[in-house]
């Protein structure tokens, strides 16, 4: 593993682990080179998955870009970190499993039915990018939505 801070090509493992969710194993090391220490974690990758944007353009997929964007959703909320490493993961799992490709628009279907899941309003602020909202109104409507869903029906009005 190449040091990050002399660029140097060799480091040893001092110490290895897993992660919190057991996705991925985090290692200190230390570098040979100028003795500093830096933290590495190891995934697994079922294989290299290509995204094929709305303009049929082909990018590869990129796990940092998938925790910006659900980051940026979650921002001042209050979500604990490995849930949202847990969604990201799970969901890249989820895109591995579909094949070489996948549509952008896959994953961005897949964020949002994981957001719905976590919090209400992390899924609105996404759903605000990924579908585009040109109005107020768009807000509304979703907001509604949402809170419909979230609200169990009266039992009493029912008898």
């Amino acid at each position: 593993m190449r040091c990050p801070f002399c660029a140097h090509e060799d480091s040893q493992v001092k110490d290895s682990r897993p992660s919190e969710d057991g996705a991925a194993i985090r290692r200190r090391r230390q570098c040979e080179a100028c003795g500093a220490r830096f933290t590495t974690f190891e995934r697994v990758q079922l294989r290299d998955l290509t995204v094929v944007k709305k303009d049929s353009k082909r990018e590869p997929f990129e796990r940092d870009k998938l925790a910006r964007a659900i980051g940026h959703a979650c921002r001042k909320r209050e979500i604990d970190a490995a849930k949202i490493d847990r969604l990201v993961s799970g969901i890249q799992r989820q895109m591995e499993t579909l094949g070489d490709e996948v549509k952008s628009s896959r994953i961005g279907e897949a964020v949002m039915a994981g957001l719905k899941s976590l919090d209400h309003v992390a899924y609105i602020r996404f759903a605000s990018i990924y579908k585009d909202f040109s109005d107020p109104g768009d807000f509304a409507e979703i907001a509604e939505r949402v809170e419909k869903e979230a609200t169990p029906p009266d039992h009493d009005k029912l008898l």
